[in-house]
């Protein structure tokens, strides 16, 4: 048999299995997820610990929120192949998962969730809630919300207004309709970055107009971006008493409810 043939053949096989998953309407808990990315990671494992899981190759990874609770889980590739073997009944994503595997799930009747990218807070809360939906979690999802809502109300108005920066160890900063904008300005600052998106900070733009303050993102991750613009022995300088705090890189990943753990920390170093 041909390299081509036995490859078509075994596609035919996985589609052909996949084509036998039970449909599924509902149910008070599902018995199989599959989780496609690092970020669905963390919701399957916050809101569905008791199912059978699968997690991505990248759940345990440093910057992974849950990485220790990853750690009793097995992985899975996210591909067609992988999800005929495992069977799930709900899918969970961000952004892992192609087309062709995405469209034969829904096809078959599995539930998939997909997570949004949202850049505020209350797109945070509509996505736990439409997961938790999903998973049959609905009161573990509700207690995820009260969690964050409640740091986010202990952190308002901590930085009196100043305005700060965001600069990530590559040298990107976030302005305007970012979650991390949304981050800043729950712990009481202003964004020091005015064009809205993610862009780099560039290291003239720092030296001719100097931030206030600094917020560091990522900085922790000693082996990522090693040589980055935000490592530059210029802007190393110009962060000297300048930064207000270092974000953990496991916080800003994924638009979750940790993400008030980011709003706590620099509440409390702003204080």
């Amino acid at each position: 048999m041909s390299l081509g043939l036995a490859m078509r053949t075994g596609l035919g096989l996985a589609v052909v299995g996949l084509a036998c998953f039970p449909a599924q309407t509902s149910w008070s808990a599902p018995v199989r997820v599959m989780s496609l990315d690092q970020c669905a990671d963390q919701y399957v494992l916050a809101l569905s610990p008791e199912a059978e899981v699968r997690l991505s190759p990248r759940a345990d990874d440093p910057d992974a929120y849950m990485r220790e609770a990853a750690k009793d889980y097995r992985r899975i590739r996210p591909t067609l192949e992988a999800a005929v073997a495992f069977r799930p009944d709900v899918v969970v994503r961000y952004w892992g998962g192609d087309m062709r595997l995405l469209s034969r799930l829904e096809a078959d009747g599995v539930t998939v969730a997909t997570i949004a990218d949202s850049q505020d807070f209350e797109g945070i809360r509509q996505n736990i809630r439409n997961v938790s939906q999903a998973l049959g979690a609905e009161a573990r999802g509700d207690d995820l919300i009260r969690q964050m809502d409640a740091k986010l109300q202990a952190s308002q108005g901590a930085g009196q207004g100043h305005s700060a920066t965001y600069l990530t160890a590559s040298g990107f900063t976030a302005g305007p309709e970012t979650l991390i904008d949304s981050v800043l300005r729950a712990a009481g600052f202003r964004n020091g970055t005015r064009a809205t998106g993610y862009q780099p900070l560039g290291l003239e733009r720092a030296l001719l107009r100097p931030p206030m303050l600094f917020v560091r993102g990522f900085f922790e991750q000693r082996m990522a971006d090693w040589r980055g613009t935000g490592r530059h022995p210029v802007l190393k300088k110009l962060m000297q008493k300048r930064t207000v705090a270092d974000l953990p890189a496991a916080t800003l990943t994924c638009p979750a409810w940790f993400a008030a753990d980011a709003v706590e920390t620099l509440a409390k170093a702003g204080q």
